[in-house]
């Protein structure tokens, strides 16, 4: 199992950690009459949602989601979604627990995938339970579980990096940051041998040498964590600039320096910066501080049940951030998939999404653009991944792309289950959210439904 870098995130080899979480919307309709597996749903032309199986969900999209009217090239659906809608559907429920008795499961106890074609919503469905098991864990009885929403609201894990990469590059487009600049220009706390090579650039290419977590236990408060992380040393052997190697450090400090060019602490900046312009209510950090107690309980989607902090429902997963009051650049963010989607949107439309500009297009392209040709790739957990990688997110990457992966293809995956592709050839959006971890990440490995749903995506696109 995917063990190196759960490992690797808290006290040296000791303590686990992974994942992202969000901040939105103040409520949400009650729950739905959905089955576990059965709700899925679109928008019509009105703007109305509407549904087809055995559940649909009457709440209107936020402002600011996608359009949600199928492309008359993708193929006509049901309820205005495309025809291949069903096989997504069917290829998720796949991954389920076999039966509501079934405890170990091997995929997820739910999903939600939107795919967006041209813009237009071809494809919002919702699979399985938000809510399955307790802590211990424990399956749950049919009646204390939450079946699984098209508006579930899921820790992104480190799918978080991608919204701290756009944070800052639009520092970069206000002239407030320079890429090529050291990293202790900005933040003179960034100390240690060799780090002063290290350029902000870096930190978004995964090449600064920074190892993938940092050791922030048994310290006073949070003054002190951020020092630990801003103090730690490099990889051993690393130099900087020359080697891919994932990490969390990187993309926490990167945080930090959005937080002093604007003089705002990350979730505020988040809001103040992109959720808010882009009106995307459902998306935000440390959730419980903002969800009506009606949506905590029908939206939240759980993570682990069985650490030493019990269930975890809208706290995140990853322990280094949780240790960091739940907001850091490499995990802490909360979103539905809708708001997700709007995210790749946005970037596949070259900064803007609605009539808002919130990168310019040039410094998208260089986003966008593969910043360690001719690199090595170091990651013990995937040994044949390559260093392909634009200024925080992933490049052509099969593993989780499927087929839908080439060298245009952008996007993210998190610890806890989230993932978001973005075909550029196809005019493609993908946000797939799943509870992978929930209870127990190492029961098993989301990347083969990943690839899957990128296979079937790839095969009815063109």
């Amino acid at each position: 199992m995917l063990v190196a870098r759960r490992t690797l995130l808290g006290v040296g080899l000791a303590a686990a950690t992974s994942a992202l979480a969000g901040c939105g919307d103040k409520g949400g309709p009650a729950p739905g009459s959905a089955a576990p597996g059965d709700a899925v749903t679109s928008t019509d032309a009105a703007g109305n949602r509407v549904g087809f199986g055995s559940a649909g969900n009457t709440k209107p999209p936020p402002s600011g989601s996608p359009s949600a009217t199928a492309s008359p090239s993708a193929g006509a659906g049901t309820a205005g979604q495309a025809r291949y809608a069903q096989d997504v559907t069917a290829l998720l429920r796949e991954h389920l627990p076999a039966t509501p008795q079934t405890v170990q499961h091997k995929g997820f106890p739910g999903a939600v995938a939107v795919v967006l074609v041209d813009g237009k919503t071809t494809v919002h469905t919702a699979v399985g339970e938000a809510l399955r098991y307790g802590a211990g864990p424990k399956l749950l009885a049919a009646s204390q579980r939450v079946a699984m929403r098209p508006d579930a609201i899921f820790d992104l894990a480190s799918v978080t990096k991608v919204y701290t990469a756009i944070l800052l590059l639009q520092q970069v487009d206000k002239g407030r940051v320079d890429l090529a600049a050291p990293v202790r220009d900005y933040l003179p706390a960034f100390t240690g041998t060799g780090k002063d090579r290290i350029t902000v650039e870096m930190l978004l290419t995964h090449t600064s040498g920074l190892p993938v977590g940092a050791k922030v236990t048994g310290l006073a408060d949070n003054a002190a964590r951020w020092n630990a992380v801003l103090g730690t040393g490099l990889v051993s052997g690393a130099v900087p600039g020359d080697t891919f190697r994932y990490s969390s450090v990187g993309l926490m400090v990167a945080g930090k320096i959005v937080e002093k060019v604007t003089g705002q602490r990350l979730d505020q900046a988040l809001k103040s910066n992109l959720t808010g312009p882009l009106g995307l209510r459902d998306t935000g950090f440390n959730p419980h501080t903002w969800l009506s107690s009606g949506a905590k309980a029908s939206r939240l989607v759980a993570t682990d049940a069985r650490s030493s902090r019990g269930l975890l429902r809208g706290t995140v997963h990853d322990d280094v951030a949780n240790h960091l009051g739940g907001v850091a650049g490499h995990a802490g963010i909360f979103a539905t998939a809708t708001d997700l989607a709007a995210i790749g949107q946005m970037l596949l439309n070259g900064g803007t999404y609605q009539g808002r500009r919130i990168l310019a297009a040039a410094t998208v392209r260089r986003m966008l653009t593969n910043l360690n040709a001719g690199k090595p790739a170091v990651d013990p957990e995937r040994p044949h991944r390559t260093s392909a990688h634009g200024l925080g997110v992933v490049l052509n990457q099969s593993w989780f792309m499927g087929r839908l992966a080439s060298a245009r293809t952008f996007g993210h995956t998190g610890f806890a289950g989230p993932s978001l592709v973005v075909d550029p050839n196809r005019r493609l959006v993908l946000a797939l959210l799943t509870n992978r971890a929930h209870p127990n990440w190492s029961w098993a490995n989301p990347d083969p439904a990943r690839a899957a749903v990128g296979n079937l995506l790839a095969k009815e696109v063109n």
